[in-house]
């Protein structure tokens, strides 16, 4: 239930706000201070008749009434989801801006009533980054800020607004006849607001990286506060200060609502779309590391296990039949088509060197579209795998690429003793691979959290990450300390603390506790 403020709470928010660096120094006070609250771990939300008041003033400040929703259909389709380890719970009221100064009315209410605020966008977050809470709050649906605002052809920049989907934005582009496009390319819905909050990237990364490199070029961004700021110019590069941009890359919604980026594009070049089977994971793994010190065209190579392989001949979209072994799929790239042959001979030298059989090229763009979207629409065809009633546990790693070989055998060794249904596919030029558990009962359930952690420590254990492109959200969030270590995760939380004193940005999201508690206890 929300808890209602505190004079304590209202002496921290006096001591962080003053500015950046006596925020700072307020928390290391307020660390020796017990009768100072710290708003990550005791939140100092407003009241029921607080939040009454503030969705009141919510309908007579906005635009219209419509922008305002206590349907009890739309808090429960904003707040909940599927994540079987924690289906969250409805919002109190779910508010739809369309422009920046719309945000910075609700920021500046939610801060009035205490009311925590939490972003909505694609919803295609495996994470939990979206759902509700036992305190309610505010979500704040961008679906509606889907416009872009200005396109930069010769400098390779578009300005656009944060609810626009990547594939709707590319298609604008396309039928315009520009040529040039966003690559990053995570699930098909994702919108770019999302894409920057969680740093995610996709099958193109091999190629074009992550949204932590430098596809963000800038942002605007409403502060806790109610502040407007814009992190850098639109300039290619800059060396001024901080990378503030890059301090929302990955934030979640945590330090501030994006409402407008500046986003680099990349010339469109063809490619074509090719498949080889191997013996195991091994020897397809040595052939990407290869293939990539070969320095030769490749947008993507992924890893697509044998499991995944008679779900795809059973369920795939496109109905073709593969041989049931693992597999590379790779998109071949380059300025023409002489150039892509070349590739093509190159990448099945090598792939033929490491035990690689059944090369098979795509003979033109609608063969390959269809032999790419098997890969595409792996979510959707391993859950068919389940069969009947089947649930499913998607997750992913990261190590470094000479490490992906030893920790998907072992993965699999895991889950075979465990006697789960699952499928596995894999960015192999990253050392990045996901797996989607499969399971029907509760006694399942449980088995599938010990193999997910131990997936986890075991990809921590090699040097990688618990998230390769995910996010933390809820679901990983334990396994911060971990990973990066107490100092590092205590300065995210400093920083989390002196932007957002009052804890109102997604509260409950990415910032883990402090260790001691059992991280893998049953929510």
């Amino acid at each position: 239930m929300a808890r209602t403020s505190s004079s304590s709470g209202r002496l921290l928010a006096a001591v962080l706000t003053a500015s950046t660096l006596s925020g700072l120094a307020g928390f290391f006070y307020a660390r020796e201070r017990p009768d100072v609250v710290d708003t990550l771990t005791n939140p100092q939300f407003g009241s029921p008749k607080d939040y009454e008041r503030g969705i009141e003033e919510l309908r007579s400040t906005l635009p219209s009434e419509d922008m305002v929703s206590t349907n009890p259909d739309d808090l429960l389709a904003h707040g909940w989801s599927s994540h079987v380890w924690h289906p969250g719970l409805p919002h109190t009221v779910v508010v739809y801006p369309t422009c920046t100064e719309d945000v910075v009315k609700i920021v500046k209410i939610a801060k009035k009533y205490r009311m925590p605020v939490i972003p909505y966008s694609g919803a295609t977050s495996l994470e939990g980054h979206f759902l509700g809470s036992e305190y309610g709050g505010i979500c704040v649906d961008m679906s509606g800020m889907d416009k872009i605002i200005e396109t930069h052809e010769a400098d390779s920049d578009v300005v656009c607004q944060p609810g626009i989907g990547w594939m709707d934005l590319n298609e604008t582009l396309k039928s315009k006849g520009i040529p040039l496009f966003f690559p990053l390319d995570p699930a098909p819905s994702a919108t770019i607001g999302g894409m920057l909050s969680t740093g995610c990237s996709g099958t193109n990364a091999v190629r074009y990286g992550t949204a932590k490199a430098e596809w963000f070029l800038n942002a605007t961004v409403v502060l806790p506060s109610g502040e407007v700021i814009k992190t850098r110019r639109r300039s290619r590069k800059s060396s001024a200060g901080f990378d503030v941009t890059k301090l929302f890359i990955g934030a979640e919604g945590t330090l501030g609502i994006v409402t407008e980026v500046t986003i680099r594009l990349a010339p469109v070049l063809p490619y074509r779309v090719a498949t080889v089977q191997f013996p195991d994971v091994k020897h397809a793994t040595e052939a990407v590391v290869e293939v990539l010190n070969k320095g030769v065209g490749i947008q993507c190579v992924e890893l697509l296990d044998r499991d995944f392989m008679t779900a795809t001949n059973q369920f795939g979209a496109s109905g073709r039949q593969y041989p049931v072994s693992d597999h590379l799929f790779f998109k071949l790239q380059g300025p023409s088509t002489n150039s892509i042959s070349e590739t093509a001979k190159i990448v099945k030298e090598v792939a033929e060197r490491h035990g690689g059989k059944g090369w098979r090229m795509a003979k033109n763009d609608s063969e390959g579209a269809e032999m790419w979207m098997d890969r595409k629409m792996a979510h959707y065809t391993g859950m068919a795998y389940g069969g009947a009633g089947a649930k499913g546990w998607s997750t992913d790693v990261c190590v470094p690429i000479s490490k992906l070989p030893q920790l998907i055998q072992e993965t699999h060794e895991d889950i075979i003793r465990s006697g789960l249904k699952c499928t596995m596919v894999g960015h192999a030029g990253d050392g990045n691979f996901h797996t989607l558990l499969l399971f029907k009962t509760e006694e399942e359930l449980k088995v599938v959290r010990e193999v997910v952690h131990r997936m986890v420590h075991r990809a921590i254990s090699l040097d990688g990450t618990c998230t390769g492109e995910h996010g933390v959200g809820v679901g990983k969030k334990e396994h911060l300390y971990e990973e990066l270590g107490a100092g590092t995760v205590e300065l995210m939380k400093t920083i989390k603390r002196t932007i957002d004193p009052l804890g109102l940005f997604n509260p409950g999201k990415l910032y883990p506790d402090a260790p001691g508690k059992d991280p893998h206890a049953e929510p």
